[in-house]
């Protein structure tokens, strides 16, 4: 479904972090990058949702494509809009917005109401705990709870693909156990596609 081919990623012209990466993630699967810190994990990543033009970032060598059809230049909005979602590292959140505030962002170009209601059941009913914290700010949340609204809202737009990166940081090793088995059961019940950076290799390698 989704494929790297020999792609070179260069910054502001002249700084060379990837070169000839190549991966095949298909459908339903679950594949992970694993790496010390400035391996090209994340870079691999925007790479992939477009998002390499905010860091002076460009893709040189190679193609990426997605359901047989070339991504690698098209905007971020287009990549979301297929249905590839990343969840960047560091749980980017909106934190003056409620949890189920900051759920609904992830639904922003769906505009069927009754869907995006029932998403969002779907949604509390894998992370339990946020439907407790729907109204509560969400920038009061731990680490944890956090991390599972970011992912919470990256599911609200039914993606077909979900980039996770670096989704264990910070967290306390019960904290991501739970969040990992979360991620499990996403990918088994909705075969949702998963690539996972992460530095924690004993956690990504029992997916």
């Amino acid at each position: 479904m989704l494929r790297l081919n020999n792609v070179e990623v260069v910054y502001n012209k002249v700084l060379l972090v990837l070169r000839g990466v190549s991966l095949d993630l298909e459908e339903g699967n679950i594949a992970a990058l694993l790496g010390a810190n400035g391996a090209g994990k994340s870079t691999t990543l925007k790479a992939i949702s477009g998002l390499l033009g905010t860091e002076l970032g460009e893709i040189t060598r190679g193609n990426i494509t997605f359901k047989g059809k070339r991504i690698e230049r098209k905007n971020p909005e287009d990549i979301a809009g297929l249905g590839i979602r990343q969840v960047i590292e560091g749980r980017r959140l909106y934190l003056h917005l409620t949890t189920e505030e900051n759920l609904r962002m992830g639904a922003y170009l769906n505009k069927d109401r009754s869907d995006v209601k029932k998403r969002l059941y779907q949604v509390y009913a894998y992370f339990p705990l946020l439907s407790v914290l729907q109204k509560k700010v969400s920038g009061y949340l731990s680490g944890g709870e956090q991390q599972m609204m970011v992912i919470g809202r990256s599911l609200m737009a039914r993606p077909h693909i979900l980039m996770l990166d670096e989704p264990s940081l910070g967290l306390a090793p019960m904290a991501v156990k739970e969040i990992f088995q979360i991620i499990q059961k996403i990918n088994r019940e909705e075969k949702i596609g998963i690539l996972l950076v992460e530095q924690n290799a004993r956690a990504a390698l029992s997916l």
